[in-house]
């Protein structure tokens, strides 16, 4: 690893100082503010959708495009810059960035305050000119250093933009099907990059910090299969979704990941919050494609499996991450988080298992899982605002940059 010393500025607001404090703060308060909204649409029922949109379609868009990706961009400006040694966007151009990133999510609320609100092309552009940007703030840095391990992380980005193309192309009209690829592009890449970097940061910080000395097990003949699998599957699920072809690659992705996740288990994760909410994170990802499986054998309903993806693989694992990142990055002790973490993760972990599990068991309660699983979403984003948006907005303890 590169390291950089740079002088901390004293104009510059301690919020713009590194990509992860804005996007970190803004993903925390969007997640609050969207699923409140989302469940005063259903099943509340007391809010109109916000615009033309179908409410379950900008419900989904915006927990890809909007909560996840700011997450993921926040993520890489920081970890781009301690992989190439070269800084990221910072100051006005890091503003600019999350302002049309703010833009491209509180456009369609116009709605709620006047009878017309504002075109969608308002949304689609701040939206797709935010990501545009993104992507060479991402690349130059690690092409000029030749870091060809992480050129996949510009591929994922080019990916990313594509499904939001897709799904703005779909929404106007443009191209038949385009919302529903846009959206299930966008959704799956998101895992698959979270499959890629709980394959590099898991087992690391496993070893690194359960307090006693472990080797885990990881096996080479599978980080090879893995990435190859989840290409399959997606392509699949975008072309013939829940068919024979895409539940035979989900089972065998089960079996891969279960086994990796098993490989990877010590009893010493449990004492420690920031370790075990990464590892039931993965093992939400395994539950999901067992349940793709289930829906195809049994009947089940395929928005249990996309739920689990979406809480556990995305939900669990970008708060595990972010809790993570704000203490290292603030020159704070990733070994010692604050006590609260861990009602932080019960409260998204349960979250899971209402939206889930339980209406596996009692269906007839179905609107009751779903408000009681947006309620403990909220309660936990609420939390970690609380605990870590103090953090974000002011310097590094250590008086390092960052």
């Amino acid at each position: 690893m590169i390291e950089i010393q740079e002088p901390q500025s004293s104009n510059l607001p301690a919020w713009l100082n590194l990509g992860f404090r804005p996007f970190f703060i803004g993903a925390a308060l969007f997640a609050v503010l969207s699923m409140s909204i989302w469940a005063a649409i259903f099943p509340l029922q007391i809010l109109s959708p916000l615009n033309e949109l179908a409410p379950t379609v900008w419900h989904a868009h915006e927990m890809i495009y909007g909560y996840a990706v700011a997450v993921i961009a926040g993520f890489l400006l920081a970890a781009v810059k301690n992989w190439t040694g070269l800084q990221t966007p910072r100051g006005a151009l890091l503003f600019l960035l999350f302002f049309l990133w703010l833009a491209a999510r509180l456009l369609p609320f116009a709605g709620l305050f006047s009878e017309e609100g504002l075109p969608l092309q308002w949304t689609a552009f701040a939206d797709l000119l935010f990501m545009a940007m993104l992507i060479p703030a991402v690349a130059v840095p690690i092409i000029r250093v030749k870091s060809q391990r992480n050129l996949v992380v510009i591929a994922i980005l080019a990916l990313l933009l594509a499904g939001n193309c897709l799904f703005y192309l779909g929404v106007f009209g443009i191209l038949t099907d385009g919302i529903r690829l846009g959206l299930y592009l966008g959704f799956y890449i998101i895992i698959a990059l979270v499959l890629m970097m709980g394959r590099r940061v898991i087992p690391f910080f496993t070893e690194r910090g359960v307090g006693y000395s472990i080797t885990l097990t990881n096996y080479a003949w599978l980080d090879k299969a893995v990435p190859l699998l989840m290409i399959a599957f997606i392509a699949a699920e975008l072309v013939a979704p829940g068919n024979l072809m895409t539940t035979m690659v989900a089972a065998v992705l089960m079996g891969l990941l279960g086994l990796r996740l098993v490989g990877w288990h010590t009893k010493g994760i449990w004492r420690k919050p920031l370790l075990w909410v990464l590892h039931v994170a993965y093992g939400l990802v395994v539950v999901g494609f067992a349940l793709k499986v289930a829906a195809f054998l049994f009947g089940a309903s395929p928005f249990l499996a996309v739920h689990a993806f979406a809480l556990g693989g995305i939900g669990l694992m970008t708060l595990g991450m972010m809790a993570r990142v704000c203490l290292g990055h603030t020159g704070r002790n990733v070994f010692a988080p604050p006590a609260a973490v861990n009602w932080m993760f019960l409260l998204l972990s349960g979250a899971a298992l209402l939206r889930v599990f339980v209406p596996l068991l009692a269906p007839a309660y179905y609107g009751l899982w779903v408000g009681l699983s947006q309620l403990s979403w909220i309660l936990a984003f609420a939390l970690f605002s609380l605990i870590y948006i103090p953090m974000l907005v002011t310097p590094r303890v250590d008086g390092q940059p960052g």
